[in-house]
């Protein structure tokens, strides 16, 4: 089945035709910055221009960068806080007429590596780091989802949350080299060994494609790797979503 996803970043909105089955690409990726104001009536407006792009007709899947709780957004993320309450599914829907299921963009990326990707067939506690704009997290324990576990959202010394001081777009914020950043990044990763104890990492998101480039600073003893689906996983997992609305991500 052909299926729209739609992956919301901080900043960019991308969408792209999913086949269901393989889990791969139809069509060009298609990208519209994310308005700067993050404001839901803006963004509902760039969501329409995507699904016109594509002239779609059917379900979407959207991947949201933020805690969804049955389409409801419940934190703002990376985005304003007017978001905090806002039914995002019904507000997307009424945009473009057509029936959208929203779920949280890191447990998408998750969705889409544990059955496409290399996460597919790992059992115990798999962790997806999705590392772009914000620090996002999907966890898997033998398969299926548990959802809505932001690891990114835990508070980091003076900052609210430690994904202000090691996301990718920090990074690129303060022109930190891939040392000085890698280290940074290997103490998220090491807060997230302690709480978890996972079994293995899995890194998506952009940042994710540099993995060579800052690897030498991870220290942690889980084993980690790059999704070898990339900064494509979550247009997929998201696709896929709308399939199975808030229900357990899970094919196997």
């Amino acid at each position: 089945m052909e299926i729209l996803g739609i992956d919301i970043g901080g900043s960019g909105m991308k969408g792209a035709i999913i086949d269901s089955e393989t889990g791969k690409l139809l069509s060009e990726r298609y990208r519209i910055p994310t308005p700067k104001s993050r404001k839901p009536k803006a963004m509902a407006k760039t969501f329409k221009e995507i699904v016109e792009h594509f002239n779609y007709e059917g379900p979407i899947g959207c991947g949201f960068p933020s805690i969804v709780k049955n389409g409801v957004c419940q934190a703002k993320g990376n985005l304003h806080s007017s978001w905090v309450g806002i039914d995002a599914e019904t507000l997307f829907s009424d945009a473009c007429g057509l029936p959208v299921t929203v779920v949280n963009d890191a447990d998408a990326a998750g969705y889409a590596v544990m059955n496409y990707g290399i996460g597919r067939g790992k059992t115990g506690l798999v962790v997806i780091i999705t590392v772009g704009t914000g620090l996002g997290s999907g966890t898997f324990f033998n398969g299926e989802l548990i959802p809505n576990l932001e690891m990114g959202q835990i508070p980091y010394k003076k900052h609210k949350k430690i994904e202000h001081w090691a996301a990718g777009s920090v990074k690129e914020r303060e022109n930190l080299t891939y040392k000085k950043w890698g280290k940074r990044f290997n103490v998220f990763l090491e807060i997230v060994e302690t709480v978890l104890c996972p079994d293995y990492i899995i890194l998506g998101g952009g940042t994710s494609k540099d993995f060579d480039e800052f690897k030498k600073w991870i220290t942690i003893a889980t084993p980690i790797a790059p999704a070898k689906l990339g900064n494509y996983a979550g247009l997929i997992g998201a696709a896929v979503a709308a399939l199975h609305p808030h229900k357990k991500l899970n094919l196997n």
